[in-house]
């Protein structure tokens, strides 16, 4: 990305109050600022601290004997709590930062350019590394995170209903996942084979993207109006308008919709839904699995999501911080916080152990040979709601896709301008 210029978060931060800070840091602990003592390291962690993180920081500290300030920040307030560190000038020297924001604090100076520290530490090094994880540290050919955890999107489906209907492994192609979504829907009423999850922002420019769509052409203009996004839309549009999948969200747990008689047997989503399958549906356990997306016309591309980790622009704490983060980014410690916390590894190597080669997780390392993240631009998120709603009036209002789409890309020119 190219020719950044710090306007639009520091116009936003501009309107944030103190109140925000103090409402943010209700619940956290340690220090609020930089640390400045040559033996501590300040660390914004999202999520929670004693369980997940703590016991590697204990470990940390007894190795090198600096003490680790950790605050543990919702993932709910951690954006606000981001943008008053950025108006403040307060931050951590450590912080956690989801892959979706990194341009936005890049593009408000509020994280170091580690290039160098990058290049020239063997643990560091991006080739240890996913390449999309990567991809989401760099920013005009300079670096300002290293990958800690990643995530990506596969597909969950019920084994025992698929062979039902012919199949004894999962769809491979979208030709397939129709056919077999299709055949699922029609046990009976109010049953479905697959969900169109257009809550996931990423959801339908992954399938575009199988589909060949780059989503925008070489000079950063958007091409959502061009056959390959508009086939892609006008085949998730079929799978409803079939009957294949639900219209709208059915308000159901995951016990209910993938559990009993499986109403949705096939869905797309990320790790975390392992746990959530096998503690909420314990009636389905050894009939249902996880594959690889089928793949579109070009490939099977999914969505690379995770956290990095990152020093804070404004720290006078540069060494320790950049020993914490080492630290943390070794396999073995990612490792580690994923037993805790079933945060995948981002560092390769990590997925050599046993832990990580159960079928269901081995999936999603497979799936991440095959994934990149969304486009790192300021604007994204307000394009990916834009569609969200362009789809909606197709799917519920029965608009003319080409014309919506035509509309829809006019609108993501204008955003982006």
């Amino acid at each position: 990305m190219k020719n950044w210029h710090k306007k639009s978060l520091l116009g936003a931060v501009a309107l944030l109050s103190v109140g925000i800070l103090s409402a943010c840091s209700g619940s956290n602990s340690g220090s609020e600022g930089n640390s400045s003592s040559d033996e501590t390291v300040s660390f914004w962690f999202m999520g929670d601290g004693d369980e997940q993180i703590k016991p590697l920081l204990d470990e940390f500290t007894k190795q090198s004997g600096i003490e680790v300030e950790v605050q543990s920040i919702p993932w709910s307030s951690a954006h606000d709590k981001l943008l008053t560190a950025v108006a403040s000038g307060k931050g951590p020297d450590v912080v956690q930062m989801g892959t979706t924001w990194m341009p936005e604090f890049v593009d408000a100076g509020a994280l170091r350019d580690i290039s160098d520290e990058v290049a020239s530490n063997d643990t560091l090094k991006p080739e240890n590394f996913f390449d999309g994880a990567v991809a989401t540290t760099e920013f005009d050919e300079a670096t300002y995170a290293v990958p800690w955890y990643t995530e990506t999107r596969a597909l969950y489906y019920r084994t025992d209903l698929l062979k039902e209907v012919g199949y004894d492994q999962a769809p491979k192609t979208w030709e397939e996942l129709e056919d077999a979504a299709m055949k699922l829907a029609k046990r009976g009423d109010d049953m479905y084979g697959f969900t169109v999850d257009v809550a996931d922002q990423s959801f339908a420019f992954t399938f575009a993207r199988q589909n060949g769509s780059e989503l925008f052409d070489k000079n950063g203009s958007p091409v959502f109006d061009e056959k390959p996004f508009v086939e892609s839309v006008d085949y998730l549009n079929n799978l409803i308008q079939k009957g294949a999948s639900p219209a709208q969200d059915l308000g159901l747990d995951i016990s209910q919709s993938f559990g009993g008689t499986g109403i949705v047997p096939m869905f797309i989503s990320g790790p975390w839904m392992i746990n959530a399958i096998t503690e909420n549906a314990p009636d389905i356990e050894g009939e249902w699995a996880t594959a690889v997306l089928p793949a579109g016309k070009e490939n099977n591309l999914s969505n690379t999501g995770g956290a990095n980790l990152a020093v804070f622009d404004g720290t006078e704490n540069d060494e320790n911080a950049l020993a914490l983060i080492e630290f943390l980014s070794t396999p073995e410690n990612q490792l580690a916080f994923f037993e805790a916390s079933n945060s995948l590894p981002a560092a390769t190597k990590a997925w050599e152990n046993e832990a990580l080669s159960t079928e269901e997780i081995a999936t999603f390392g497979e799936q991440l040979e095959s994934s990149e993240h969304m486009p790192l631009i300021l604007e994204w998120e307000r394009i990916a709601a834009e569609f969200k709603q362009a789809f909606e009036e197709i799917s519920i209002g029965d608009a003319d896709i080409q014309e919506k789409m035509d509309q829809f890309n006019e609108k993501a020119k204008s955003i982006l301008k």
